[in-house]
């Protein structure tokens, strides 16, 4: 029992240390030691972007050879820019996309909201009512853009989101959300599968999407 434990034990210290080791530096000369530390811990931890925005160029590259995309975003706003619109505009066709985004009309005190406080804390620019308007327009922006694609589906959710998935059947993105800081100044997990985190990304997706429903914006004609 004693082996047990301390085995468990050098296998999250060993985790932890390449995840700060990362944090701290995020430089791509270190990517290596993190591959070959998360292959001995089975965490499948490949790299760490310092900023989920540096991701970005690397995000492109795994969407065109990925068999299928799941996309679970507290806002979409990366859904509408360069690195996704080879999916919408149909130069890139995987087996299935799946997108989930929060419902920007869910009532009561809904996750958006809760989430809509936090961002007025840090960024003077934030109305309550600011994320839910700008999660609807992304909503209607990928209707419309998707709305020849069967293979794509859009729901939306009202759950407590804590993180940003992105995941192939190759590999994730996972972002988790602060409360002092936008996502995109957030630092950026890159998983590989197999392995323990990339099996997270994907139970943190189907969970979402188990209670999820297909998204209905107002379309504009």
């Amino acid at each position: 029992m004693t082996a047990f434990l301390l085995g468990i034990l050098s296998s999250l210290a060993a985790s932890a240390t390449v995840l700060v080791l990362g944090l701290l530096r995020g430089s791509r000369p270190l990517w290596w030691v993190v591959s070959v530390c998360s292959r001995w811990t089975g965490t499948g931890l490949g790299r760490v972007y310092r900023r989920q925005s540096s991701a970005e160029q690397d995000i492109t590259r795994d969407l065109r050879r990925a068999r299928w995309v799941k996309v679970l975003a507290g806002r979409g706003n990366l859904l509408t820019r360069e690195t996704f619109s080879p999916l919408w505009s149909g130069e890139l066709a995987p087996e299935f996309v799946r997108v989930l985004l929060p419902d920007p009309d869910a009532p009561g005190d809904s996750w958006l909201d809760r989430r809509s406080r936090d961002l007025c804390r840090f960024d003077p620019g934030y109305s309550p009512g600011l994320l839910r308007s700008q999660v609807r327009a992304n909503t209607e922006y990928l209707a419309h853009a998707t709305r020849d694609l069967h293979h794509v589906d859009l729901h939306s959710f009202d759950l407590p989101h804590t993180c940003r998935v992105i995941a192939t059947d190759q590999a994730a993105y996972l972002t988790f959300y602060s409360s002092s800081a936008h996502g995109r100044n957030s630092p950026c997990l890159y998983v590989q599968a197999p392995g323990l985190l990339y099996s997270i990304a994907l139970e943190q997706f189907d969970t979402a999407w188990t209670n999820s429903s297909p998204a209905r914006p107002a379309l504009q004609p």
